[in-house]
């Protein structure tokens, strides 16, 4: 059934038959075929073929579904094995929140690689709760997130702490503490622990903002108090070089501060690979 279900997912990818040949260098008529012989083997109509468009059927989604796990369980599974070996080698995929994954992580995989070249490294970024998904739905082999993550079907384990200070243009003169509840505060969007922090900050401080600008990423709010639209919350590793160039300042003369942790979070599954396993080690140590 493999190979069946290996032509009738790559048919579902393009959702086209021709598409899919072209991919498996095998011609249309043998694409029909394996997906007629597994309608067959399964009894039951996976893909409608009308007005030469296509449509999975309920089974057919279903099947997709399934076979989709299947062959990521069929690596998982290969990987397992090669680790028998006992060589870090093949691929790694690693998803990190903003803050981490654009200033810390980069460094640390390149550290890693020194260490471990056979390995291929795949890197994603998104917020908090995006990373989370993906490890929850096995697209990557480990996360490192800040702020809350409420699953039963994750691990998560403190691998750093970050301070968080609030910044402003250095044109600005917003210097004194009571003042913040009259700035625009700049923030991220639902979602991003950097957004979670900042709440948890305001609470604490009896901080209520006059206005709120909400952009999606650390960049753009970094230009935009430099640019005197507000101030921010942001992170000690994300203004570092703005610090440098005196682009921007940090109110209060750092006294005042959040204090968050970044945590790596893994499926709660009996396995990991040994190349994901000797990562997350090696985020241990840094």
């Amino acid at each position: 059934m493999e190979q069946k279900l290996k032509v009738f997912l790559t048919v579902v990818k393009h959702m086209n038959f021709s598409r899919a040949a072209e991919e498996l260098f095998i011609t249309q008529p043998a694409v029909s075929q394996y997906v007629k012989s597994l309608e067959d083997e399964l009894g039951i109509k996976l893909i409608d073929r009308t007005n030469k468009k296509i449509r999975l059927t309920k089974a057919g989604s279903l099947v997709s579904y399934y076979g989709s796990e299947i062959f990521t369980l069929n690596e998982k599974m290969k990987q397992a094995v090669e680790d028998l070996a006992g060589e870090v080698k093949g691929k790694l995929s690693v998803g990190a929140s903003y803050s981490f994954g654009e200033y810390i992580l980069p460094h640390i995989v390149a550290d890693f690689l020194e260490k471990f070249p056979s390995v291929d490294p795949c890197i994603s970024i998104g917020n908090t709760h995006e990373i989370a998904e993906k490890v929850i739905h096995d697209e990557i082999d480990l996360g490192v997130v800040e702020g809350t993550i409420s699953s039963s079907k994750l691990v998560a384990e403190k691998i750093a702490t970050d301070r968080m200070f609030v910044i402003k243009g250095k044109k600005e003169h917003v210097e004194k503490r009571v003042h913040l509840n009259e700035e625009t505060w700049i923030v991220r969007e639902q979602g991003s622990g950097t957004r979670e922090a900042f709440e948890w900050f305001a609470k604490k401080n009896g901080i209520q903002p006059a206005k709120i600008l909400e952009f999606g990423s650390t960049q753009i709010i970094k230009e935009a108090v430099e640019a005197g639209l507000g101030v921010a919350l942001l992170s000690e590793w994300t203004i570092r070089n703005e610090l440098e160039l005196e682009k921007l300042k940090i109110v209060g003369g750092g006294s005042l501060y959040y204090e968050r942790n970044f945590y790596a979070i893994v499926r709660d599954a009996p396995f990991m690979t040994k190349t994901a396993e000797t990562f997350l080690h090696f985020l241990r140590r840094d």
